[in-house]
């Protein structure tokens, strides 16, 4: 039955009655009307949306924070614009498709699938919550990431990254798999680092990586943390001809901050 949701006019959604489920054409849809549309759909009890032909549309998912702590599932059909999840809070949500820039800005929980690939500073001072990404991501991955109270943020990707992977990187987790055996070519990874970890399956040379990092072999706590996120990985694109087993064969590195305070001598006190 299509039904229009509270507060929406003009902007319709067909929801499936007592089912707690709602599905969306953005074609006609400006960024405004579509999180207007969200929102108006979260606050009436729609717990599962789906996005179709979804084209550039920013900040999919910002606007639902909820003092009673409401969660959507929401599936996106197309390629959404910059800042999909920003400030996102317990949701999730998949893209079936790439995804732009600054994806999970600022995010603080929930989870983000992307069944592709994402552009630059994907993670930007996300202090909570996960992100997976199965195939590559660009420039400056996990800028300014960082943990918040008892918060630990993940990003997993599936390939590899640009330049900058980690760049004053607070803490959390980033691992990068580099499937299909990519090799991780970027560089200054780390730079600035002065928290968290970086999980590398492969190798990368000295020169790659900041003045600030550390390169080290995993121990077991470390081993322990990357099949896990591994499992979780594979959960999530279980179209990909891998196992944990086959994944773990290959070697993988830490990259850890050498000091806590790398610009110290900078400070004037």
């Amino acid at each position: 039955m299509e039904q229009q949701a509270a507060g929406c006019e003009s902007r319709r959604a067909r929801i499936e009655e007592g089912a707690g489920r709602a599905e969306i054409d953005a074609s006609s849809l400006a960024t405004r009307e579509l999180n207007d549309l969200l929102l108006d759909l979260m606050n009436s009890g729609v717990t599962e949306v789906k996005i179709k032909n979804v084209c550039g549309q920013r900040y999919i998912g910002t606007r639902l924070y909820s003092p009673e702590k409401r969660r959507m599932e929401i599936e996106i059909f197309g390629t959404p614009g910059n800042d999909l999840g920003a400030f996102l809070s317990s949701h999730k949500l998949r893209v079936h498709g790439n995804a732009q820039d600054g994806l999970g800005n600022t995010m603080d929980d929930g989870e983000i699938v992307v069944e592709g690939r994402a552009g630059d500073v994907l993670g930007m001072s996300m202090r909570g919550g996960k992100i997976f990404v199965r195939d590559n991501v660009g420039y400056r991955t996990a800028l300014h990431m960082k943990e918040y109270e008892d918060k630990r943020p993940m990003v997993v990707i599936g390939g590899t990254s640009q330049d900058f992977l980690g760049e004053y990187m607070a803490g959390g987790i980033v691992i990068l798999l580099g499937l299909g055996e990519i090799p991780h070519r970027g560089n200054f990874i780390g730079t600035g680092m002065h928290g968290g970890a970086i999980y590398l399956r492969g190798t990368v040379e000295d020169t790659q990586v900041g003045k600030e990092v550390t390169i080290s072999p995993l121990d077991e706590a470390d081993r322990q943390i990357v099949e896990k996120a591994v499992a979780e990985f594979l959960e999530r694109f279980a179209e990909l001809d891998y196992t944990k087993e086959k994944i773990m064969e290959k070697e993988f590195i830490r990259l850890s901050p050498a000091s806590k305070r790398p610009y110290e001598k900078l400070y004037a006190y």
